[in-house]
C-alpha cells in the first residue's frame, strides 16, 4: 500500500482545519483518499485541492506583488508579517499553548530570528484597543480553531528588550535599564490614569516613568509592574525580555561582571520566581548563564537551547523554508550554494539555516558573502585565542581545517569560564553560533558529548579573519594576503617567496611571542592558506617527525614542508649553518615520503633557523 498520511498531518500540513480536510475526502475532492474504519486516510504526496468556496469580501485579501521586499533588519510583527516576505513561524505559539510552560528560555546565536519571535508573542497574546487578530487571520495558528483564537490579545504584556544595552560601565548600563522601564511603564498608559492606585504604588508608577528609580526600586521593577497590571486587568500578564544576557557579555567584556549579575539576579527573581501575578515568561539570549544564579530556585524555568528538541524549528529558516524562498526569487538553481555558505547548523534534530545570511544572500542578487560576521562583535575567538593552550590550537587547527572532534559541551556556560577552565572555550562557540553540532549524546552531569565541526563556508570566513587578526604579530596581514594571491593565481614561484616572508617575519617574532609561536604559526598557516591545504604538525613520514607539513589538495600545487630549529646567542654564520641543517634533515629522513605517496610532485622545503629576533632561512 502506497504511504498514506492521517487527516490530522494533512490539515497541518495545508493549513486547514481537520473538519475541512473530513469535508474534502467526503466530497471525493482529494484523489486517493480512503476510509479506514471511521478515519480517513489520504495518499502522502496528496496535493491541497483549491478552495472553491465563496467568501466575503471581508477575508478576501489583495494578491500579494511578486517580490515583496525581504525583512532586512525588520523585528517589528506586524510590519515584517504585512509588507515583507514572512516566514510563518505563528506554530510556535501553538505548541506554547498546548504545552503551558510558566517561563520559557530560548538561547540562540545572534540574528536567527529571536526579536522578531518575541514580537510575534507579543502581538498574538497582547490585550490593546487595536484588533490584533488581522495580523494572524491568514497564518497557520488560526486554522487550528477556537482554543488558539481564545488566547489572543487576552494578555497584557511586559516587553523589554536589552539587545542595545551595550555601555563601558555600569553606571551607564544602569541608566539604560532606568529608560528602558520608563518607556515601558509609559506604554502602559492605564496604570498612570488608574486613580485605584495605593499612594505607594503611585509613587512607583511615577518614579519608574521618570526614569529616576534607585536600584532597588529598579530590580523589583518586574514584580511591580505584574502586580499593578495584574490588579488593574484582571489577568496575570506576560514578561517578555529579549536578549536577557547582552548586559552580562557587556559586564564581562568592560569589567563590572559582577554589579550586572547582581542587578540581573534581584531583577528576575522577584519578576518571575513564585509570581503570583505572572501568566507567563518569556526570555531569549545566547547562553544560559545558569550559573550564576541568577535564575536560582526558579524552578519554573523551561530551557530550550540550541541542542533541545523542543521550538527547534521556529529560530532560523529550515530546508523547506529556503527552498520556498529560493523558488519565490527565481533562485532554485542557488540551493546548493546557499547551503554550502549558510546551512550547516542543527538545533535539536532540525537542519537550520543563518536567516540574516539567507535574507541577504537573495537581497544582494545571490552573492555569497559572509554577511553574519558584521553583524556583531567576534570578540570570543579573540579573548579564546588569547588564553588558549597547546590542546586549544590544535583542535582550532583541526577546525579550521574542516575536521570534526568529539568535546564535552556544558549549555550552561558563563563568561569568566573562558580564562579558568580552557575546554569551556567549545561551548562557547556552540551556543555563539560558531560550531555546529554533528551528533549529541547525554552526559554523565545532565550536559552533552557532541562531535562538533565549523558550519559552513560563512564560519569559515569568520574563523580566519578573526585567527588572523589576533595573530598579526606573526603572520602579517600584508604577507597573508600575498600567499592567499599566489594560490589563488598558481603561482609557485611566488608563493614560494612569499611563505618564506612569512617564516621570516615571524620567526623574527618569536621572543615576543611566547611558547605559543609554533601552534600560533599553524594556526595562521591555516588560516592565510584558505583551506587550500592539509596541515599536520609533528607527524611521522619517512624516517622521523617533520614539524610542519603542507599537503595541497590539489596536487598540482607544490608541497610545503618546514623544519623549525631555535639556538640562544647565535652568530649569523652559525645560524646559517643551523638553518642548513634543518633543510638537511628534511632530506636525509625524507620526509617528503608522505607527499610524494599522496602524489604531490612538487615540495617546497624550507629549513628555518632562529635565535632571538633573528633568523636564516635555507631552501630548495
Amino acid at each position: 500500500m502506497a504511504d498514506m498520511m492521517r487527516v490530522k498531518d494533512a490539515a497541518k500540513l495545508w493549513g486547514i482545519t481537520e473538519r475541512r480536510v473530513i469535508a474534502l475526502c467526503q466530497k471525493g475532492k482529494i484523489k486517493g483518499a480512503v476510509k479506514n474504519g471511521r478515519a480517513w486516510e489520504l495518499p502522502a504526496n496528496a496535493e491541497k485541492p483549491a478552495d472553491s468556496r465563496i467568501k466575503t469580501g471581508a477575508y478576501i485579501q489583495a494578491p500579494r506583488p511578486t517580490n515583496l521586499p525581504l525583512p532586512i533588519g525588520v523585528s517589528d510583527y506586524r510590519l515584517a508579517s504585512t509588507e515583507y516576505y514572512y516566514i510563518d513561524k505563528t506554530m510556535m505559539i501553538k505548541d506554547f499553548i498546548d504545552e503551558r510552560p510558566m517561563v520559557s528560555l530560548f538561547t540562540r546565536p545572534r540574528r536567527f530570528g529571536k526579536t522578531l519571535n518575541m514580537d510575534m508573542l507579543r502581538t498574538f497574546f497582547e490585550k490593546t484597543e487595536e484588533d490584533t487578530s488581522i495580523y494572524f487571520k491568514d497564518k497557520k495558528i488560526w486554522a487550528y480553531g477556537e482554543k488558539y483564537q481564545e488566547c489572543q490579545g487576552k494578555y497584557p504584556v511586559i516587553f523589554l528588550s536589552f539587545k542595545d544595552v551595550k555601555f563601558n560601565t555600569w553606571e551607564e548600563t544602569f541608566e539604560a535599564f532606568n529608560e528602558l522601564f520608563s518607556k515601558e511603564t509609559a506604554r502602559h498608559t492605564e496604570l498612570s490614569k488608574n486613580d485605584k492606585l495605593s499612594a505607594a504604588d503611585a509613587k512607583r508608577v511615577e518614579n519608574l516613568l521618570s526614569g529616576n528609580s534607585s536600584a532597588v526600586d529598579l530590580s523589583n521593577a518586574l514584580a511591580d509592574l505584574s502586580r499593578m497590571l495584574h490588579e488593574y486587568h484582571g489577568i496575570a500578564p506576560i514578561i517578555i525580555i529579549d536578549e536577557y544576557d547582552t548586559p552580562i557579555q557587556q559586564g564581562h567584556v568592560k569589567g563590572f561582571y559582577d554589579e550586572v549579575i547582581g542587578f540581573m539576579r534581584n531583577l528576575f527573581s522577584g519578576g518571575l520566581k513564585d509570581n503570583k501575578h505572572l501568566a507567563y515568561g518569556f526570555l531569549t539570549g545566547i547562553l544560559r548563564v545558569a550559573k550564576e544564579s541568577i535564575f536560582s530556585g526558579l524552578n519554573n524555568l523551561t530551557i530550550n537551547s540550541i541542542i533541545d528538541g523542543k521550538y527547534s524549528e521556529y529560530f532560523g529558516f529550515t530546508a523547506e523554508e529556503v527552498k520556498e524562498m529560493a523558488q519565490y526569487y527565481k533562485a532554485e538553481d542557488k540551493y546548493e550554494e546557499i547551503c554550502s555558505w549558510y546551512d550547516g547548523y542543527k538545533f535539536g534534530n532540525t537542519e537550520i539555516f543563518n536567516p540574516w545570511s539567507v535574507i541577504n544572500y537573495f537581497r544582494n542578487d545571490c552573492q555569497a558573502r559572509a554577511y553574519w560576521q558584521s553583524t556583531g562583535s567576534n570578540d570570543i575567538i579573540g579573548e579564546i585565542l588569547g588564553e588558549a593552550d597547546e590542546t586549544v590550537y590544535e583542535k582550532l587547527n583541526a577546525l579550521m581545517q574542516g575536521e570534526s572532534f568529539l568535546t564535552y559541551i556544558d549549555t550552561g556556560v558563563i563568561y569568566p569560564q573562558v580564562k579558568s577552565n580552557p575546554s569551556s572555550v567549545y561551548s562557547f562557540l556552540l551556543v555563539a553560533g560558531y560550531l555546529k553540532v554533528i551528533k549529541s549524546d547525554p552526559a554523565f552531569s545532565g550536559d552533552f558529548m557532541c562531535e562538533v565541526a565549523i558550519p559552513n563556508k560563512e564560519i569559515a570566513f569568520v574563523y580566519n579573519k578573526e585567527v588572523l587578526q589576533k595573530l598579526h604579530k606573526i603572520v602579517p596581514q600584508s604577507t597573508a594576503i600575498s600567499i592567499q594571491e599566489a594560490i589563488y593565481s598558481n603561482n609557485a614561484t611566488a608563493l614560494q617567496k612569499h611563505i618564506g616572508t612569512l617564516l621570516m617575519q615571524s620567526a623574527s617574532s618569536y621572543d615576543t611571542v611566547g611558547e605559543n609561536f609554533y601552534h600560533g604559526l599553524v594556526l595562521g598557516l591555516c588560516a592565510t592558506l584558505d583551506n587550500r591545504y592539509y596541515i599536520t604538525s609533528n607527524r611521522e613520514s619517512g624516517e622521523g617527525r617533520y614539524d610542519i607539513c603542507l599537503c595541497p589538495k590539489d596536487t598540482k600545487m607544490p608541497g610545503v614542508l618546514i623544519e623549525l630549529k631555535a639556538a640562544k646567542d647565535c652568530s649569523d654564520d652559525e645560524l646559517k649553518a643551523l638553518s642548513e641543517t634543518a633543510l638537511k634533515q628534511i632530506n636525509d629522513r625524507k620526509y617528503d615520503t608522505e607527499l610524494t605517496t599522496k602524489g604531490v610532485k612538487n615540495v617546497f622545503k624550507y629549513g628555518v633557523a632562529f635565535s632571538g629576533k633573528n633568523v636564516k632561512i635555507s631552501r630548495i
